[in-house]
């Protein structure tokens, strides 16, 4: 009887931050091609190619992994909601188009359902600042209260995730053309802002 052959796992020499990178992006990989469940230690440790120790090692648990995943994907969140408003000094069918493409980049959405089926979405505290530095660059703009600002901001955000969550899968469900339900939520958006302009 032939003993089964153990696959090795080549060694490749890193800094702990490469490490720890690769780790986390190969993580996030799983996230978004399987959702949260893929996010075990063993499927971690293969999808990096390399050890479980090793991700014993730099990150101490899979509960570590997922707590240093979360924040990256949400700084990288509030990057994009950032840029976004310094591109935008004011609404507008642009600014609304990257602010829906950056919710559905991949695993944001997945991300955000992910915090909250977890109890994780006060890690989302950085996504609301994010968001009222926004709301403070555009209630500078004349006749747009900061109170109009925010609601269209909220407005947006919920829009844009759920568009992220759902609008694929809904659009097919429905035998609607790819994009409808994210062309369906930008007029919404746009109704709501030219109603929120005359108020």
């Amino acid at each position: 009887m032939s003993i089964p052959e153990v696959r090795k796992i080549p060694r490749v020499r890193r800094s702990p931050e490469a490490a720890r990178e690769n780790i986390l992006a190969a993580a996030e990989r799983l996230l978004v091609r399987q959702g949260p469940q893929a996010l075990k230690l063993a499927d971690v440790a293969v999808e990096a190619g390399v050890a479980n120790a090793s991700v014993l090692h730099h990150f101490g648990s899979i509960d570590d992994v997922q707590t240093a995943l979360m924040e990256r994907m949400v700084a990288e969140l509030v990057a994009r909601i950032l840029a976004i408003s310094e591109a935008n000094t004011e609404p507008s069918p642009a600014g609304a188009q990257a602010l829906f493409d950056a919710f559905e980049a991949p695993g944001v959405a997945r991300l955000a359902a992910w915090l909250e089926m977890t109890g994780e979405a006060t890690r989302m505290t950085t996504v609301r600042d994010a968001v009222q530095t926004v709301v403070a660059r555009l209630s500078d703009r004349p006749g747009f209260t900061a109170e109009q600002a925010e609601d269209l901001i909220m407005v947006s955000v919920v829009l844009a995730m759920g568009v992220g969550l759902f609008g694929r899968t809904f659009s097919r469900l429905m035998s609607k053309p790819a994009g409808h339900t994210r062309a369906l939520a930008m007029q919404m958006l746009a109704s709501h802002a030219a109603r929120r302009a005359t108020d």
